[in-house]
């Protein structure tokens, strides 16, 4: 590159793989907490998260913000909370996924995962609106200042760059300030 030039980019390259990262953005602190580094992002990979996350603190109360991808709402997710809020629930209440019961569709787990009454919560963003969702800004601050025009050598070597850059980013980690002003629109 040089300046007044079109930066170029290589087409032939090495892709050593990829990694998931799932992640907590702390309101209150602006932390990100608890990180999980893997190859995939399934169902288990998620439950496996929250049980990370719970275990930094069991007996707290937990509020989780996500958008509606169908890992959020998993049966995993149901019997997680089931058992860490201690909750007894006939068979049949529970049911059969795809067939009766809480477990029936990715609704009535929402439903279920939603409950106020519950010591681990999720509450779902609206379709289409991921800025309700913190750790999405977050994720671009992660992408602009470390990812974007890098080269890693190996997935181990993009993992412990992620996991530098978020003790880097808490050590002056800051709630984020939101600056929307709500002024009604004028036509």
């Amino acid at each position: 590159m040089r300046p007044g030039k079109v930066a170029c980019r290589e087409y032939e390259y090495i892709r050593h793989g990829t990694q998931t990262l799932i992640a907590n953005f702390e309101v209150a602190t602006g932390q990100v907490i608890s990180p999980s580094l893997g190859p995939t992002r399934k169902e288990e990979d998620f439950a496996r998260h929250i049980e990370h996350t719970l275990a930094s603190d069991p007996h707290a109360t937990w509020i989780f913000i996500l958008d509606g991808l169908n890992t959020h709402q998993s049966e995993s997710l149901v019997h997680l909370v089931q058992r860490h809020c201690q909750l007894a629930l006939e068979p049949e209440e529970l049911g059969v996924k795809g067939k009766s019961g809480i477990l029936k569709t990715m609704q009535t787990r929402r439903s279920f995962l939603s409950d106020p009454q519950h010591r681990i919560r999720f509450v779902y963003t609206p379709k289409h609106c991921s800025w309700l969702n913190q750790i999405e800004l977050w994720f671009s601050i992660l992408v602009r200042r470390l990812l974007k025009r890098s080269s890693f050598s190996s997935t181990q070597d993009l993992k412990q760059k992620i996991l530098d850059f978020i003790d880097f980013f808490n050590t002056t980690a800051k709630p984020f300030k939101w600056t929307y002003a709500a002024r009604p629109l004028v036509s």
